[in-house]
């Protein structure tokens, strides 16, 4: 590219979970550091590149649905060229660009690190589609990020793939194998990410966090690892996420103890407590186990807040089943919950099962479930009123002088509740804060700046 020519504009959409956010954010950083200039709206761009999810019927509708919007974008000559990658294009590769021929490249998950280059070949008019059955593909320290993040928080993944085979989940075709990275490149980036960034907050992530390290280091490298960012983020927060409840050690919930700097939150994903279900999710895991480790989790570290996600109407849940995951979700009393329906998806061994649920019977399980977390949530945040809590700010609230949002260590970035802040003095985005809790509601909480 010449020196005094315009750099081209990319767009670049990230859709599905943070992971894929990752991805984007390492796209990013090629495509910057390629000449590119990132822009923020699709129109006038003379590529737009699309990182899409697949994990379920309803991300994969809305994958495509965004496809089509700038594919019609492309038609009104709003955009020049159109770029689909991620977990769609990796499942699904000629089909896409065959079906809707706007599509000009389709790339799998292994070409984020050519994203500069397959960018230069669609800006001089080629088409063409790169999907790689089994990728292989781990960044490290050395792919520069463009966060999306607001500076003081981020996402760090300490490794790719899956190697647990849920009967439900199409992970570990889309993503390959697991494969963890070094410790010292995890440290080596965090402590790339805070010079300069006044980062507050990392949030660890990866397909199965618990087994990190079991590849590469022939054990479970999860404590170790957490000790060392702790010691570069000590007067920050870790917040762990995507733990796998069959994986858990006593060293690991020690090391969650002992450094200050984990966040008292854990994203236990149980997805289930029947049993039956259980076993025929492949989840490698039993009611009686799922009840010991929450005990021991609460016992070892008090006070701590605990996430989970279920999914409801997976093939084969009887009333029964389901009567029982509704009671234990009654006395587990989870301070964050989310819920699934069940998703039939191709190429997972579940989608072969009998006895699938119908859809009218997962909404109605899913509903009730929300109702009562609801209900428990807003107990459970009364516990906060009166109480003075650390509190990091993330923005102001736009419509109300004096007014900002922030987050506990109980809440995590965009899945969690907030806690709405007024102050007298003016706050800067990204400082910890004492606030004082005067007020709750179903999710989030109120309080005034000391």
């Amino acid at each position: 590219m010449s020196p005094a020519a315009r750099s081209p504009k990319i767009f670049l959409l990230t859709l599905g979970c943070p992971r894929n956010l990752v991805d984007s954010e390492v796209m990013a950083g090629k495509l910057a550091g390629g000449g590119y200039s990132l822009c923020r709206e699709a129109g006038g761009a003379d590529a737009a590149v699309v990182n899409t999810c697949a994990f379920i019927e309803d991300a994969k509708a809305e994958s495509i649905d965004h496809i089509m919007q700038l594919a019609a974008f492309k038609k009104d000559k709003k955009i020049k060229h159109l770029i689909v990658t991620g977990c769609l294009a990796q499942r699904y590769g000629r089909e896409l660009q065959g079906e809707i021929g706007e599509i000009d490249a389709v790339l799998g998950i292994d070409e984020e690190p050519g994203i500069s280059s397959y960018v230069e070949r669609v800006l001089k008019g080629e088409r063409f589609a790169r999907v790689r059955k089994n990728p292989e593909f781990l960044y490290d320290h050395k792919h520069e990020r463009v966060l999306a993040t607001p500076p003081h928080s981020a996402y760090v993944k300490i490794q790719e793939g899956c190697r647990n085979f849920c009967s439900y989940c199409i992970i570990p075709e889309l993503r390959g194998a697991f494969r963890s990275r070094r410790m010292s490149s995890v440290i080596e980036e965090i402590k790339r990410l805070k010079p300069g960034r006044s980062l507050k907050e990392v949030n660890i992530i990866g397909q199965d966090t618990t087994l990190y390290g079991i590849d590469i280091y022939k054990k479970r490298g999860l404590p170790l690892l957490l000790r060392k960012i702790s010691a570069v983020m000590k007067n920050g927060w870790v917040r762990l996420l995507y733990t796998h409840p069959a994986h858990y050690t006593e060293g690991l919930l020690k090391t969650i103890k002992d450094e200050k700097a984990i966040c008292r939150y854990l994203d236990l994903p149980i997805q289930h407590i029947s049993d039956r279900i259980l076993k025929k999710m492949n989840r490698r895991t039993t009611k009686k186990g799922i009840l010991s480790l929450i005990e021991r989790i609460k016992r070892t570290v008090p006070g701590i807040a605990l996430r989970t996600s279920l999914i409801v109407g997976f093939p084969g849940e009887r009333d029964k089943d389901f009567s029982e995951l509704l009671e234990f979700v009654r006395e587990a009393r989870f301070e964050r919950l989310g819920v699934f329906t069940y998703s039939r998806e191709e190429g997972t061994s579940a989608y072969a099962f009998e006895d699938q649920v119908p859809e009218k019977v997962k909404r109605d399980r899913f509903n009730r479930i929300m109702k009562l977390q609801q209900n428990i949530a807003g107990e459970n945040n009364k516990k906060f009123l009166g109480k003075e809590m650390r509190i990091l700010i993330d923005s102001r609230y736009a419509s109300s002088r004096g007014s900002y949002i922030g987050r506990s260590e109980y809440d995590a970035p965009e899945v969690d509740g907030t806690v709405f802040i007024k102050s007298a003095s003016r706050l800067k985005t990204g400082d910890f804060i004492n606030v004082r809790i005067d007020g709750t509601m179903e999710y989030d909480l109120t309080g005034t700046a000391l």
